[in-house]
Order: C-alpha cells, then sequence, then structure tokens
C-alpha cells in the first residue's frame, strides 16, 4: 500500500503538533491551500479505507502529573499470553503492551509499560494485574532517568509543496 502525495502530506501534518486553535483543521486545510470540508473528508476516507487507524491526543505523562513509570515484565505461557495481553492493556495506566522474544534465561515475554501519580500506586496495580491475569512471576523495572523520549514519524518528506490541487 503506497500514500499518494495528498495522503503523506497529510499524514505528515496529523502526526505532528495540532494547532491549539478553535479550528485546528481550518488552520491546518490554510497550510494546504484547500478547504477545511475537503481536509475533513481526506482524512475520513483514509479512516474509512484503513489508510489510517485513528487520530488521538499524546498526552505528555509528567506533565500531567504522573511523574512515575516502569516497564512490568510477566511470565506469560502460551496458553494464556493472549488474553492476558488484552486484560493488560485494558488498564488506564498501561501506554504500550507487547508480547516480546527474549531470551530463554530472561523467561519474562510478556511487557507492560505503566505511567502513575507516584511509585505507592505500584503495588496495588500489581496485585491487581496478577490477579486479573492469573500472571504471578513478574517485575516492575522502575524508571530512573529519561534520555530520550519522542514520537516515531511515519512518513518523513524534504518539503511540503502543495499537497491539494
Amino acid at each position: 500500500m503506497y500514500y499518494d502525495d495528498v495522503e503523506t502530506g497529510l499524514i505528515e501534518m496529523l502526526q505532528g503538533d495540532i494547532p491549539l486553535v478553535p479550528k485546528p483543521y481550518e488552520e491546518l486545510a490554510r497550510r494546504l491551500n484547500t478547504s477545511e470540508a475537503k481536509l475533513v473528508e481526506r482524512i475520513s476516507d483514509m479512516q474509512e479505507k484503513g489508510r489510517i487507524r485513528r487520530l488521538g491526543a499524546v498526552l505528555r505523562h509528567r506533565q500531567a502529573g504522573y511523574a512515575f513509570n516502569a516497564m512490568v515484565v510477566f511470565k506469560a505461557g502460551p496458553e494464556n499470553e493472549d488474553q492476558a495481553g488484552v486484560v493488560l492493556a485494558g488498564y488506564k495506566e498501561v501506554t504500550h503492551c507487547y508480547l516480546r522474544q527474549v531470551p530463554g534465561d530472561f523467561g519474562y515475554n510478556l511487557f507492560a509499560m505503566v505511567h502513575l501519580r507516584d511509585e505507592a500506586e505500584l503495588k496495588p496495580l500489581l496485585a491487581d494485574m496478577a490477579a486479573n491475569t492469573g500472571l504471578v512471576d513478574y517485575l516492575a523495572i522502575k524508571s530512573v532517568r529519561e534520555f530520550k523520549k519522542t514520537s516515531l514519524k511515519y512518513i518523513h518528506r524534504r518539503e511540503m509543496g502543495e499537497v491539494f490541487r
């Protein structure tokens, strides 16, 4: 599946910072030299065709008061790894949840990144997760310092140009 120039331009804009104005799509449309209606129609079309999955805000968790985070790793067997992953992914505190291939001597293959207001919230959350998944062998790897945090850019272009004609 390849994206045309219009879709590429839209994806590049939408994965960046959306203007904090009363009508953000109107502002984006102005930048692309088109109407707000055409812009919204194209975005809807891309969603309907599965070319983009969703649009959403990215919360800057530290600025929102979530100062503690940890990667929680679980040992899950083939008989329960998918179900446990779905349960863990359903927690509002979990931002990322992956089943990973790991070295046999490590064994912890189900990873869930949790964000909490403070460390005191971790122990009760882990107890709840263990009870709801049946996974009792886990470790909480607490973050000590952040060296880099950026959002992945899926499409890069040297220059935008006019994408709507």
